[in-house]
């Protein structure tokens, strides 16, 4: 070879490395990245969706990494999850199976007026949606930004790819960063709304639930959902065929599968998937950004609205509901559920609110899901 061809082949190998390719916004983005690994081992914010979801907005802004294009062709590794996971919207159903396997919707069945609490969390949404519209958004765009309220990730996903698949990451970073810092964002709110007497309320114990119950209320809950937001069927469907599984206690196998191997392999590609789109070119604009703070605004407007149907509703019963368990109506199960238990033994010890709390948190998942439905027939 001769020297001229050398230096040839050295530029064109320099040029195909990331460095005289680097973006300099690529530094924000690292930083970003790093914070959601660091919430996920340092703090324990919801690791098993933070730590694959840093880390996917950490290897993806890289340049010329072979993740999130095609090559002659071809789909890249994260592009293949991403394309048939979340653009195919199978990650979120499948999601909602293990979560419909791994739920016990007794405390919702005892106590079904905490119904009422899920409903009024939505309140958010629908504050969110209108603020939106407003900024200029369109009507589908603001339906899935405002649906980041209801502190329901694989809805959001859902939602979001149906009708504005170009906000897929920046609603879903919105929707499980929030989910993941309940802990933080909600006792402010709840000690804010409460009075020293309200958080002192005991509840009388629920009453035991019936084999029986349980093994119809998946059944009665799909029927009347498929009626009247039939849009949202692929989710509370599969929401409800995991919980059946679960009651009938006769498909052991398959309800562990739902639970265990299946659950955690969907994460691994739900969180690297949606960490993938959060490049720097897409994400450091107005619009992200905008979204990010409008969802912390629907998550407090969400939190205040279910917490103010508690003392709404108090109003009307003899049997007072303690209205710390007001913000477990937003979802977020059940995270938000073990926020109303630490934050009423503050008060008194032996109060103990977790069951409670987990009633408005399923109502507030099947909330969720229920204004997602309707948006869906709205705008779709």
């Amino acid at each position: 070879m001769t020297a001229n061809e050398i230096w040839d082949l050295i530029k064109t190998s320099f040029f195909m490395t990331g460095i005289p390719n680097f973006d300099p916004r690529m530094i924000i983005m690292w930083a970003v990245g790093c914070l959601f690994i660091y919430l996920g081992i340092g703090k324990k914010f919801e690791p098993l969706l933070l730590l694959p979801i840093g880390f996917g907005i950490f290897i993806v802004n890289f340049p010329l990494v072979p993740l999130m294009g095609f090559q002659q062709g071809h789909a890249e590794l994260l592009r293949i999850f991403y394309h048939y996971g979340l653009e195919w919207e199978v990650i979120p159903c499948v999601i909602f199976l293990g979560l419909g396997a791994m739920t016990d919707f007794g405390p919702l069945i005892a106590n079904p007026k905490t119904m009422l609490i899920g409903a009024g969390a939505q309140l958010g949404v629908f504050v969110t949606f209108t603020g939106t519209v407003l900024a200029g958004f369109t009507l589908k765009e603001a339906a899935s930004v405002g649906i980041i309220g209801g502190a329901e990730g694989p809805t959001t996903i859902y939602l979001t790819q149906l009708l504005a698949p170009q906000l897929l990451g920046p609603n879903a970073l919105a929707a499980y960063s929030y989910m993941a810092m309940v802990p933080l964002i909600q006792p402010p709110i709840m000690r804010l709304m409460t009075s020293d007497k309200e958080r002192r309320i005991r509840m009388r114990q629920l009453r035991p639930v019936s084999k029986r119950e349980k093994l119809l209320f998946p059944l009665i809950t799909v029927g009347i959902i498929a009626i009247l937001v039939p849009a949202v069927i692929p989710l509370m469907g599969m929401f409800m065929f995991g919980n059946l599984m679960k009651e009938s206690g006769v498909v052991g196998r398959l309800t562990e599968t739902a639970q265990g191997s299946l659950m955690n392999i969907v994460t691994i590609f739900l969180g690297l998937s949606v960490g993938a789109t959060m490049s720097a070119e897409k994400f450091l604009s107005w619009r992200p950004m905008f979204i990010f703070g409008l969802g912390l605004i629907d998550f407090i407007v969400c939190t205040f609205g279910a917490i103010l149907t508690v003392k709404i509703m108090n109003l009307f019963l003899k049997e007072k509901i303690n209205p710390l368990i007001g913000n477990a109506g937003v979802s977020a199960v059940p995270m938000a559920a073990r926020v109303s238990q630490v934050e009423g033994l503050k008060y008194d010890k032996t109060n103990h609110l977790l069951m409670h709390a987990m009633a408005p948190n399923l109502a507030g998942a099947i909330g969720a899901a229920a204004a997602a439905g309707m948006f869906i027939a709205m705008f779709q």
